[in-house]
């Protein structure tokens, strides 16, 4: 059986205060400490950002190791856009697909035969009510109604709470693209609840 190691590529000069472009190139040559840096940097946020679609704190710790684990395995491909210092869009949306994923794994799994009696542990918390009632009330079926491209806009700027700046990477459109989108959903969101 044969054991193998990443190769090791000269890691770039780092510390706690370099850019995540640095840090995410000192990771792709097999600096542990670089990941350690990125994870300081971002794992609050990305969290915070997360529990606005899960409020079950072990999936949100199970989404954010996958996350960073994800980010050890593929920094050799992050290529950041010329003088971008940040790389927030690319960590959030492996973040989302990890909870996503591990969403979806949940769901999956059984949880008993059927004849177990269920207590009640508690009311569900109130963003799992407002993500529940935005999925399958009038709003859910007035967002499915937008185009793609305007749902998105709205999705990544309310729902996932990004800036304007972090959508326009994600969606790879210009920030005023991303406004007028928003702007446009909205009014069509309006026409269609009133």
């Amino acid at each position: 059986m044969k054991l193998f190691r990443r190769a090791r590529h000269r890691a770039p000069s780092y510390d706690s205060d370099s850019t995540d472009p640095v840090l995410l190139a000192a990771v792709a040559a097999g600096e542990t400490r670089a990941l350690e840096f990125l994870h300081r940097r971002h794992a609050t946020w990305l969290r915070a950002r997360l529990r606005y679609r899960c409020s079950d704190p072990d999936q949100l710790d199970a989404a954010l190791q996958e996350t960073f684990l994800a980010v050890w395995k593929s920094a050799g491909s992050y290529t950041p856009r010329p003088g971008d210092t940040d790389a927030g869009a690319w960590l959030w949306t492996i973040a989302i697909r990890q909870l996503i994923s591990q969403l979806r794994k949940r769901a999956n799994r059984w949880i008993t035969d059927g004849d177990t009696d269920y207590e009640t542990i508690g009311d569900a918390s109130a963003e799992d009510t407002v993500l529940l009632n935005i999925e399958h009330g009038p709003l859910g079926a007035a967002l499915h109604s937008l185009s793609p491209e305007l749902r998105s806009a709205i999705q990544a700027t309310v729902l996932d709470g990004l800036t304007v700046r972090e959508a326009a990477q994600i969606l790879q459109v210009p920030e005023g693209t991303v406004k007028t989108r928003v702007m446009r959903a909205k009014a069509r969101l309006r026409e269609a609840l009133t």
